[in-house]
């Protein structure tokens, strides 16, 4: 089941039938810890509506959530921010946190500096290497439930978080500085390790990158 946060309100997507929801707000919905049944219980008495109904679409994040981020969860991404830190004497950090019992958590974005899907991400002008960042998005209540889950795109300024670690959040925290979207994938379940993260890039109409991943990979 998916669940998008649109302009005319909460749309429900359940075995490729669509259904409006007009009794709940975005905001309490998705705090909600049984979101999931709540969904399956509110398609019970609706009609499904037609495919246009998701084109207006929301990033799928409360006005009162935070948007936090976990770094180096990848060992490939612990080597690469090693080579980028190693001039700055700061590869030391990434190898220890790694390997460490505490993963590295950071704040990266208030919901306001926040894009949906398709929109417009942006890059720092002071930054001279600018990369985005697939991620699996865990969608998660204030009682600290994960109810489910959804794509994020962790825009990052390797030049500056290159240099100093503690530049974190500079590289990290600026108007449009993430993307989410384009809905929340609700499930009672963990996502098979299997499940694959990919990313193309596509300029000027070529794409010029194109990989993926699997969640398995993960560090934690």
């Amino acid at each position: 089941m998916k669940l998008y946060n649109t302009r005319e309100g909460i749309v429900i997507e359940n075995n490729k039938q669509l259904y409006r929801v007009t009794s709940e707000q975005w905001d309490s919905f998705i705090n909600s810890d049984d979101v999931l049944q709540k969904a399956t219980a509110l398609i019970q008495n609706l009609s499904p509506i037609q495919s246009d109904a998701i084109t207006q679409t929301l990033p799928p994040i409360g006005s009162h959530q935070e948007l936090w981020a976990c770094g180096v969860t990848y060992y490939r991404s612990m080597v690469g921010r090693q080579e980028e830190s190693k001039a700055a004497g700061g590869a030391d950090f990434y190898a220890k946190v790694y390997e460490a019992e505490r993963p590295e958590c950071f704040f990266k974005s208030t919901p306001s500096r926040v894009v949906g899907n398709r929109g417009m991400v942006r890059i720092r002008k002071d930054s001279t290497w600018d990369v985005p960042e697939p991620e699996l998005t865990l969608v998660v209540t204030s009682s600290g439930r994960i109810i489910g889950y959804t794509i994020g795109n962790d825009m990052s300024s390797r030049s500056i978080e290159g240099e100093n670690p503690l530049y974190l959040p500079q590289a990290k925290t600026y108007d449009g500085c993430a993307a989410l979207g384009p809905c929340v994938y609700l499930t009672d379940k963990p996502l098979d390790p299997s499940t694959q993260i990919h990313l193309t890039i596509s300029r000027g109409g070529t794409v010029s990158f194109k990989s993926g991943i699997a969640i398995s990979q993960m560090k934690r």
